[in-house]
Order: structure tokens, then C-alpha cells, then sequence
């Protein structure tokens, strides 16, 4: 299957969901190549970038999890790049 490039933003708005959303990531640790969360203390929420390179059936099951989670906003960017 061809491997894709993606970035995943996620705002999480509900800080108690943390560890669903991390749950979900541990599913998908293979395929991350890295994550950076940024805590926003002034609004309340922390902004999370997340780095993968998978087939794209997988990407987009990982940002279809994430996104089922309430609590948090998602939304993928797909590299040119195969």
C-alpha cells in the first residue's frame, strides 16, 4: 500500500479527554513520525500537531477516531508527497 504524508491538527477543547486522545495515538504509534502540543493556557485549550507517514485508509481512520471524540476539532493535511 503507498504511504502518504499528513499532518493532523487537533484543538482539544475538553482538556479531560487527554488520555482518549492519547489512547487512540498509542493505536497508531508505528506510523507517527512525531507530535508537538502546545498548551494554550489564556483560552483553555492545547493545540496538537501530529506528523504521520501511512496509507491513507490508515490516516484517515486515525483522524475518523480522533474526531469522534468530543471534545476535540480535527482536520488533516495531506502531503503531495507519496
Amino acid at each position: 500500500m503507498e504511504s502518504r504524508l499528513a499532518i493532523l491538527a487537533i484543538v482539544v477543547e475538553d482538556l479531560s479527554v487527554t488520555d482518549q486522545m492519547n489512547a487512540v495515538l498509542h493505536e497508531y504509534k508505528d506510523y507517527i513520525i512525531g507530535r508537538m502540543g502546545i498548551p494554550y493556557k489564556a483560552k483553555h485549550v492545547c493545540l496538537v500537531s501530529i506528523a504521520i507517514d501511512a496509507p491513507e485508509e490508515t490516516i484517515g481512520a486515525l483522524g475518523g477516531k480522533l474526531g469522534r471524540i468530543r471534545g476535540l476539532t480535527v482536520k488533516t493535511a495531506y502531503s503531495r508527497i507519496s
